[in-house]
């Protein structure tokens, strides 16, 4: 059978490039998105020339409306893709306070509306041929607001809430959803965001971590956490939340708040 067609965003360096070496290593052609095209072409003749794969490469902004629906429209239309890699993201350096009004909303544009916009423009053409995938890259960030990162675990946060939700809505049909949450992985990200490489911790090499993901994928796992060696801590998470659920249809108020 012929295998599906990748698309992936943030394709032009680090988890992104990865990802697109080891899904061309597997024998899929290849949609690789991110703002540097030269990258993206170098990266492109090196994977057609080892893996014989087809590599197409589209240079866009994600967080320019009308460039993102580029690629929404690629998503709608072309029938050979069947699994899209929602990578694309950034961080934003120094505390809240200090985030300019502009930067918090060029990356919640990224790392939340990009990632909403594509899944939704992918999904109604999946779950009506019944096979797919989505993944969607999140962050531990999302679960830990003590990290102090708060937009961008804020943005994170949403990665794994639509991917959940999108696993529970589109999984009957036919279409899987992985959520990846990394823990801090040596990328570019981290001197994008301003932080100093030198005084950075021990990272995951980014190879290590999309492998770890992939064998998450491979096993249908719905959310993959690389860096989390005890599977059963987040067993016990989703069980205390699931477990709360039921008091959510409450239509009293509880007693502690009892004048």
């Amino acid at each position: 059978m012929t295998k599906p067609a990748v698309l992936i965003t943030g394709a032009s360096t680090g988890i992104g490039a990865t990802y697109a070496d080891r899904f061309a290593r597997r024998g899929h052609d290849l949609v690789l998105v991110a703002r540097d095209e030269a990258r993206l072409q170098a990266l492109a003749s090196r994977l057609q020339s080892e893996t014989g794969v087809a590599v197409d490469v589209v240079k866009v902004d994600l967080t320019s409306p009308d460039q993102l629906s580029l690629v929404e429209t690629r998503l709608r239309d072309d029938d050979r893709i069947g699994i899209l890699v929602n990578n694309a993201g950034a961080g934003l350096g120094g505390s809240f306070v200090d985030q300019s009004t502009d930067a918090i909303d060029q990356l919640i544009a990224l790392n939340t509306t990009s990632v909403a916009r594509l899944a939704s423009a992918v999904a109604p053409r999946l779950t009506k041929r019944g096979e797919g995938a989505i993944i969607n890259i999140g962050s531990v960030v999302g679960l830990a607001p003590e990290f102090g990162m708060t937009i961008y675990g804020a943005t994170k946060a949403f990665v794994l809430f639509l991917s959940q939700g999108l696993a529970a809505e589109l999984g009957p049909r036919g279409v899987f959803v992985q959520a990846v949450l990394p823990a801090a992985t040596r990328t570019e990200l981290w001197a994008r965001a301003g932080a100093d490489e030198a005084s950075l911790p021990p990272m995951m090499d980014v190879g290590e971590m999309v492998d770890a993901a992939l064998a998450g994928f491979d096993a249908r796992e719905g959310v993959t956490i690389p860096s989390l060696h005890d599977a059963d801590l987040w067993a016990a998470f989703q069980n205390a939340r699931g477990a709360m659920l039921p008091g959510f249809g409450e239509t009293r108020a509880a007693a502690r708040y009892a004048a």
